[in-house]
């Protein structure tokens, strides 16, 4: 007799409200009373659990083969006893079965059976899930928030839950029960004992896709999304370009009277976005980068794949940002490392750095031009260059520069003993004690750029500052940058 739980309506019910495939239930079911008979009748048994789908009931039956000297009796049996109570035709080697009693099995085969369909049906809805969003990454979604679980967001999509990690939120939103959100599909974890489906707000591409939705131009292939750099709640900036000369990718994207760009904020809760005209040359482009602020030049540096921008002393603020923002996003939008400088201390820089040229005997105001632009700035330098570098920048006259370079090289090293030259830095801008910049241009932090992206903690570990005197450098340099933001 085989052991039944009105299997044909489990299955066809489970079926039909859990979208299950047939053959995964009755393969769980099979698998549940196989595992309650081992149990019962013993491991060391050949048994098998098969439904028979005539008679709607799991069947236990258990198989030994024929063998002509018997070692183990619960999986071997001899010739005779083969041919007396299973097949009287059997020959040595054959595999018999023989129906076993399932119904001994009683409450051990239900509760196996409840336990182990239990988790097939997990396996399979996980499965179904996982089937169903794996290629469905980058796509938008909405749910509802169902629960919080240790600062993440358990959101409901209809289907399934989903998780909204809290490093994948925006910072300072707040959500309540029941609370509509909208998100993207970042990752589909299949391993994953909690929700498989990975939500963001925060990652760059999500806004992205808000701009997609928003503008037609976009989903046309008119417009061009280049790159998206955010700084999550706070302020972003994407680069645009259009593939058609009579549409203004930016104009497009901002919409009549801000309308798409006005979506897009008031979804992200006001996180301020810049909106530029991406271009093939990389200095044109970190120029649009650091909008609001107006860059008066741009020296590229290609070896250490860094730009050195140099913006008027009024632009200074807006071309760093609070905090750094500004060139930071501007730094990410673009790929490239930049340094901004202000207008008077690059003049000063410069004027500094050709007068030390022009100090070298057989150098003349040309050929301090010519080297400066080749990125070279000191005696120190030119003594220190590769002869066959420099040939091809003074031709001849190159061995005669270079032992000039190395002799008055020399002769400064002994005038500057024990003294320290005085360094050009923007931090002069800072309201600060005279031993206090002296400390930060010791430690490395000479311009305002530095000191905004780090926070007073960071400051003082870098450079030694107690507390309080790191929290005046903050302060300061926060002073400096508090202009006001332009908003789109």
């Amino acid at each position: 007799m085989g052991i039944r739980f009105d299997l044909d309506q489990i299955i066809n019910q489970v079926g039909r409200d859990k979208g299950i495939n047939k053959d995964v239930l009755i393969d769980a079911l099979e698998s549940a009373v196989l595992s309650a008979a081992k149990k019962h009748f013993g491991h060391n048994r050949n048994l098998e659990a098969t439904y028979n789908t005539e008679f709607g009931e799991i069947e236990v039956i258990e198989f030994r083969t024929v063998v002509g000297e018997v070692r183990d009796s619960a999986t071997q049996m001899t010739l005779d006893e083969a041919r007396r109570s299973y097949d009287s035709e059997c020959e040595i080697g054959d595999e018999l079965g023989r129906k076993l009693d399932a119904s001994v099995l009683g409450r051990i085969a239900a509760q196996t059976a409840k336990q182990v369909i239990m988790q097939k049906l997990r396996d399979a809805e996980r499965d179904i899930i996982y089937g169903e969003y794996r290629d469905r990454k980058g796509e938008l979604v909405n749910g509802i928030v169902q629960r919080f679980d240790r600062g993440n967001l358990i959101v409901n999509l209809g289907r399934t839950d989903a998780a909204l990690p809290e490093r994948e939120q925006i910072r300072r939103e707040r959500y309540r029960q029941g609370d509509r959100v909208r998100a993207m599909i970042l990752d589909i974890d299949p391993v994953s004992r909690g929700p498989q489906v990975i939500l963001t707000r925060s990652h760059p591409e999500f806004m992205r896709k808000l701009f997609e939705v928003e503008v037609p131009e976009i989903s046309e292939g008119i417009v061009e999304i280049k790159s998206v750099a955010r700084e999550p709640g706070e302020r972003a900036k994407i680069a645009v370009y259009s593939n058609d000369p009579s549409v203004d990718p930016v104009g497009a994207c901002v919409g009549i009277k801000g309308t798409r760009v006005q979506a897009v904020v008031s979804e992200l809760r006001g996180e301020r976005i810049d909106i530029v005209t991406w271009t093939a040359d990389a200095p044109s482009f970190v120029a649009r980068a650091l909008s609001p602020a107006d860059v008066v030049r741009v020296v590229v540096d290609e070896e250490d794949h860094a730009m050195e921008v140099v913006v008027g002393d009024d632009q200074l603020s807006l071309a760093i940002g609070r905090r750094g923002q500004n060139v930071k996003l501007a730094s990410k939008l673009t790929g490239w490392r930049i340094d901004v400088r202000s207008e008077s201390v690059a003049e000063e820089e410069s004027k500094r750095a050709k007068s030390q040229l022009e100090s070298i005997p057989g150098i003349g105001f040309g050929e301090s031009e010519l080297l400066y632009q080749e990125g070279y700035r000191s005696v120190r330098e030119i003594s220190n260059a590769n002869i066959e570098e420099l040939s091809q920048l003074l031709g001849d006259r190159t061995q005669a520069i270079l032992e000039g370079a190395r002799e008055l090289h020399e002769k400064n090293l002994q005038e500057v003993v024990g003294q320290e030259e005085e360094r050009i830095t923007d931090i002069d801008q800072l309201v600060l004690p005279q031993d206090l910049r002296d400390v930060l241009i010791k430690n490395g932090f000479d311009t305002i750029q530095l000191l905004a992206e780090k926070s007073s903690e960071e400051l003082s570990v870098a450079t030694g500052l107690n507390e309080d005197e790191a929290e005046l450098v903050c302060s300061a340099t926060e002073k400096f940058l508090r202009v006001q933001q332009p908003h789109i």
